[in-house]
């Protein structure tokens, strides 16, 4: 699943991660680590992994309800179960949802339409998360619904070599009108001036709405607060380096690499409101 490449923005029991809320993490982690990867791992048919799943969530279903897991998934809800009462299981389902859908992906009409998707494969992490901190204030949610949807498009306009040869397209048909340029261009990958113009239009809807995130990471205290920072800067920090290159993500990965990271230590650390 494209949306977060194994969750790789997803704080797993960091070095900020307080270690009263570390087995939460993890737990929730894994449960969408195994989602992910029945959706996407292996040779599976399309109709084996919608099967997988649908008895994935009847493992949740059992879980939230209290009553012992499948063997299968003991590993997952386990661990899950332990930290449910400290989660809303609503979130969980949402996941789910969205792992459904990219099994039989729609083309997405506009942007509100791929904004729904994101509002089922990355929100519900963040919402986890800050309810895991105690956070749940109508403005701090908002922010971070923000946050996690350009994340989830930062993944999208760095992934379009992975996701076009699983035919996934989440470029909005109104996007690709507006430039000119096919979905079966994307899907394959093609460069063009059109293209450029497309993925830079793209990447400023993405930086737009983390900047009407961000300052969330300001106002959370402690940990919380600077883990939301570096993984803010990771975000911008991808497209900065799709924007050094021309926008052209179609043909070249940007990704972040270990001599990034003391530039994103010092970004978060001089963060303002508006990265």
């Amino acid at each position: 699943m494209s949306s977060v490449d194994h969750y790789e923005n997803f704080p797993v029991a960091s070095l900020l991660c307080p270690p009263a809320l570390r087995p939460a993490v993890v737990a929730i982690y894994h449960f969408a680590r195994t989602a992910d990867d029945l959706a996407d791992e292996g040779e599976a048919s399309t109709a084996e992994r919608i099967q997988a799943l649908r008895d994935y969530r009847a493992g949740l279903a059992a879980t939230v309800a209290g009553q012992p897991p499948s063997p299968r998934w003991a590993a997952v809800f386990t661990p899950l179960a332990r930290e449910m009462h400290r989660l809303r299981p609503a979130l969980l389902h949402d996941l789910l949802d969205a792992f459904e859908q990219d099994l039989c992906p729609p083309r997405y009409r506009d942007r509100d339409h791929l904004l729904d998707y994101c509002r089922r494969s990355a929100n519900p992490v963040g919402r986890l998360l800050l309810g895991l901190y105690g956070v749940s204030d109508t403005e701090s949610l908002r922010r971070s619904d923000a946050i996690c949807s350009a994340l989830q498009l930062i993944n999208f306009w760095q992934d379009f070599s992975r996701d076009g040869s699983r035919g996934r397209l989440y470029v909005p048909q109104s996007d690709l009108d507006r430039h000119g340029v096919t979905a079966e261009d994307v899907l394959a990958c093609r460069d063009s001036p059109a293209a450029r113009a497309l993925i830079a239009d793209l990447c400023a809807w993405a930086r737009m709405l983390m900047r009407e995130g961000a300052p969330l990471a300001l106002r959370l205290q402690g940990r919380a607060g600077w883990e939301l920072r570096l993984v803010v800067q990771g975000g911008l920090l991808i497209l900065d380096k799709i924007a050094a290159r021309g926008h052209d993500s179609l043909v070249h990965r940007p990704a972040v690499r270990a001599w990034d990271l003391p530039r994103l230590a010092w970004r978060a650390l001089t963060m303002r409101a508006a990265p």
